[in-house]
């Protein structure tokens, strides 16, 4: 008896489950997720060789060789003895120098018009979910109605007003210095990204708004609101200090699925013409550019389709992953 109880103790104390951080148990569920983790590799790649395209580059993305177009893939320049590795355009630029720069701007317009809408909509749902009432309905018909309005001929038509009158909206001269140093482009140039980013933010708001109006609605009637209320915290800082950030695992798992379809959207408006003008590179109007000569040269759309559909890919299964590693249900399975 006598050593068993002494055993007691021991069993118990083995019999304690460690205790985890919520950080650890996120990436451990992020990383059950093989294709997530495969992805956030191959993004993570894809960035580091924009970040770094200076350095990776044999040639300007503008630079053009007269009289060597169409080159082949690993064609060795006979003028200065540079290799063109995917070969060179229409014009004889090269097509490596020119989609590394183009993922810089691609991938940045992206990213910040993803965050851009995530910041509005979050706002706007926030106000809309906590304050309920007229300005709910006045808030939520109003992004009701315009998400019956077919997406892409509204950015088409707002991609060709803003871009024939760039100065319509006043953009501060330090970021449009800040985005011409950081993309390599000149500050005209810079203006048309700045206005791609708006017209994609336009729209992107509002799946995010009425996402977070739903949380903020299940949110607002819980004891820690009330007890804020009580103590006389303000409105405003309720809800950015309680209401956005508990909504924030839904809004992460949207706006890295989101970036798949602005990826997407930008290449789309650049290949209809109506985004980022040549001589500035993107992935939408080097696919645009192929149109023509694709049946002579077949491997040509595959160069800029590629990335597209990598990044795309990519994005998509990280936004499950993250969907499956913030997803509450799931400490049950632990």
């Amino acid at each position: 008896m006598a050593a068993t109880a002494e055993a007691l103790p021991v069993l118990e104390t083995e019999a304690m489950p460690v205790e985890q951080s919520q950080l650890r148990l996120i990436l451990r569920r992020f990383a059950r997720h093989r294709l997530a983790v495969v992805s956030s590799a191959v993004l993570v790649f894809i960035f580091l060789l924009a970040g770094a395209v200076r350095s990776l580059v044999p040639y300007d993305a503008t630079e053009i060789e007269v009289g060597n177009s169409f080159a082949a893939p690993f064609t060795v320049s006979p003028k200065d003895g540079r290799t063109h590795y995917l070969g060179t355009d229409h014009l004889g630029r090269d097509y490596w120098s020119r989609i590394l720069y183009a993922a810089r701007i691609s991938l940045t317009i992206a990213v910040v018009s993803v965050i851009g809408a995530t910041a509005v909509g979050a706002l706007v749902g926030a106000l809309s979910g906590y304050f309920g009432g007229a300005l709910d309905d006045i808030l939520m018909r109003f992004v009701e109605f315009l998400l019956t309005i077919p997406t892409l001929p509204i950015l088409l038509i707002l991609s060709s007003i803003l871009l024939q009158s760039p100065k319509a909206v006043p953009v501060p001269d330090f970021i449009i210095n800040g985005l011409s140093g950081f993309m390599y482009i000149s500050a005209l140039e810079a203006r048309q990204v700045v206005m791609i980013m708006l017209v994609l933010m336009s729209l992107g708001w509002l799946g995010i708004a009425r996402l977070t109006r739903g949380v903020v609605l299940s949110l607002k009637t819980m004891n820690f609101v009330e007890a804020a209320r009580a103590s006389g915290v303000s409105t405003t800082r309720i809800i950015l200090r309680h209401m956005i950030p508990n909504a924030f695992a839904p809004l992460v798992v949207s706006a890295s699925l989101g970036l798949a379809d602005y990826v997407i959207s930008e290449a789309a408006l650049s290949f209809l013409g109506f985004g980022i003008q040549d001589p500035t590179p993107t992935w939408g109007n080097m696919l645009s550019f192929t149109e023509s000569y694709m049946f002579e040269h077949p491997w040509l759309p595959l160069i800029p389709g590629l990335p597209i559909f990598i990044c795309a890919l990519a994005f998509n299964y990280v936004g499950d992953g993250l969907r499956d590693a913030l997803d509450a249900r799931m400490r049950s399975l632990e």
